[in-house]
């Protein structure tokens, strides 16, 4: 069992999400299994059917959520000494040689990774082209897209 790491905030979010899948989402489709039930014939209630699947979602959910809890080595930047080098947890701030556009990311881990709020995976063809450089170091990805070159501006443990 391999430790993940994982970012303070990213432990968070997924210990509220762990509640509300416990505390909120599991009694609404124990209550949905209940109300099916009481319409009678199982074989073909489609409702009863649609609850248990839902059922069966959460509850690996849950148990996907625990494992990830158990196996997190959460790493907090913000302690951390900045020394401007890419690290897992840091902020990087990126200028794209290529066009002009400004960027930034934070390297983070498989189970928080969301391209779209700009938090990516550290095994990423970014995320590795990006983790151990340093300030004004310029640096060259090969990505799916195909190759992209950017400055790397600042980096921030936030």
């Amino acid at each position: 069992m391999d430790k993940e790491p994982i970012t303070l905030n990213g432990l968070n979010k997924l210990k509220d999400e762990l509640i509300f899948l416990k505390e909120k989402k599991r009694p609404e489709i124990v209550n949905a299994i209940a109300e099916a039930r009481s319409h009678g014939d199982l074989k073909e209630n489609a409702e009863y059917h649609a609850a248990k699947e839902e059922q069966s979602h959460n509850e690996g959910r849950i148990t996907e959520i625990n494992d990830i809890i158990a196996r997190a080595n959460v790493i907090d930047v913000t302690k951390m000494n900045n020394d401007g080098k890419v690290i897992f947890g840091s902020t990087v701030f990126l200028e794209n040689l290529d066009n002009g556009e400004k960027i930034n990311y934070k390297i983070v881990g498989k189970d928080e990774a969301d391209i779209k709020q700009k938090l990516i995976y550290f095994k990423s063809p970014i995320g590795k082209g990006l983790i151990g450089k340093s300030t004004h170091d310029l640096v060259e990805i090969n990505t799916p897209s195909g190759v992209r070159n950017f400055e790397i501006k600042n980096v921030k443990y936030i």
